[in-house]
């Protein structure tokens, strides 16, 4: 009789540990797919700072058409980006974009000065590292559900209950991206 309630116990304690694993899983999956949309909040936040940048830009240094269509195609890019890889892509090309407007807007002191100007640029500079924070949060969290998902036994929870996909994680596309920036006070 009493191996009959050792079975029953073991039997209630093994789907109590199923029952977590699964939620585990649920909440690292959840929290990856949280982490994403912050990443699009601040993408898409960005996204909208570009055009008044740009007209700003563009009343001091009107002859600098090829620079404001990089940066819209840059922009329409991040905008169209539907997975990670594509929007780690499109976010490369915005950097790329804003690096070389406000290259231009160096040739300009009276642009430098302009109040619009230095609040937007302070705005897209904190948006920047807000981004920067999602994105850190984001591969963290999908750092941490790929561990859930891959270790035993929960991997067999995993692939019982359809916790099959692989999370990417957000990597700059450009090489650019990824090159240590040169600092000169010449």
């Amino acid at each position: 009789m009493w191996w009959l309630w050792l079975i029953i116990i073991l039997a209630v304690l093994l789907i109590g540990y199923i029952i977590y694993l699964f939620n585990k899983l649920v909440r690292y999956r959840n929290r990856v797919d949280n982490a994403w949309h912050q990443i699009d909040v601040q993408l898409n936040r960005r996204a909208d700072l570009i055009p008044n940048l740009v007209e700003t830009v563009k009343g001091y240094a009107a002859h600098e058409k090829e620079t404001f269509d990089m940066v819209t195609k840059a922009r329409a890019a991040l905008v169209n980006a539907s997975t990670v890889g594509e929007n780690a892509k499109a976010e490369g090309m915005v950097s790329e974009a804003l690096k070389t407007l406000f290259a231009v807007a160096e040739n300009y002191p009276e642009l430098k000065a302009n109040q619009n100007f230095l609040a937007l640029q302070e705005e897209l500079a904190g948006t920047e590292n807000k981004i920067a924070y999602a994105r850190q949060f984001y591969n963290d969290s999908v750092m941490a559900y790929e561990i859930a998902r891959q270790r035993f036994p929960a991997n067999l929870i995993a692939s019982a209950f359809g916790f099959t996909e692989k999370r990417e994680y957000f990597e700059p596309e450009t090489p650019a991206a990824r090159e240590v920036p040169r600092v000169s006070f010449t």
